[in-house]
């Protein structure tokens, strides 16, 4: 679900109809609305870049209600991070700090504007996520509490992604994972995440789980 993004966007399903639906998608999709925390209601353009759309208000009330206790003072990481609408999200919910991975450099600069405007701590690196997993974790990087993880559908991403966090040591003790995949996908996570809760919307199911 999560914005539908840049050069790293979701494939959509092709035909008219899915067609015609997509195209109003991003007719509707000109602001991104804060939903909670110190932003809220705060309204902050969206890029007209293919593909790109903020996580609907529905899901990320879901999502943040469940990780009500565990966004303040978060150490936040937003791979495929496209509008950052749940980074973003998590800024205004008291997390201490976030960082959003995002390949398309038009995409990102748009981000970094709306992270200025917000006065919100957070950095956006333009890259792949795959080649940002792939890196060593540095020594001035401490793990992240809180991942944000949507994959393009249908690539295979989501498995390699997730055992990358794992085997990186991006994880800190006790970190939530939130994944989201197409709906037919049951991706294998690495061997220790717990599933912690499952929500089902249109094409997608996002996944929360949670280290030991």
């Amino acid at each position: 679900m999560k914005q539908r993004r840049s050069s790293s966007s979701r494939p959509r399903r092709h035909g008219k109809a899915q067609s015609s639906r997509a195209n109003a998608g991003r007719r509707d999709a000109g602001r991104l609305r804060i939903i909670g925390g110190d932003y809220r209601r705060r309204q902050l353009p969206v890029l007209d870049h293919p593909g790109l759309r903020p996580t609907p208000d529905r899901v990320r009330e879901t999502l943040f209600n469940w990780l009500s206790a565990a966004t303040p003072g978060a150490r936040v990481l937003d791979l495929y991070a496209g509008t950052g609408a749940l980074g973003l999200e998590a800024l205004s919910r008291g997390a201490r700090e976030a960082l959003f991975v995002e390949q398309s450099t038009p995409v990102a600069r748009a981000l970094e504007a709306n992270i200025a405007t917000l006065g919100a701590t957070g950095r956006v690196i333009t890259t792949a996520a795959e080649a940002f997993l792939g890196e060593a974790l540095g020594n001035d990087t401490a793990p992240f509490d809180l991942v944000f993880l949507d994959p393009p559908f249908r690539q295979d991403l989501a498995e390699t992604s997730c055992r990358r966090l794992a085997e990186g040591g991006w994880l800190a003790t006790g970190a939530f994972i939130y994944l989201e995949v197409e709906a037919t996908l049951e991706p294998a996570v690495p061997e220790g995440w717990v599933l912690h809760r499952e929500v089902r919307a249109g094409d997608s199911t996002g996944r929360l789980y949670r280290l030991p």
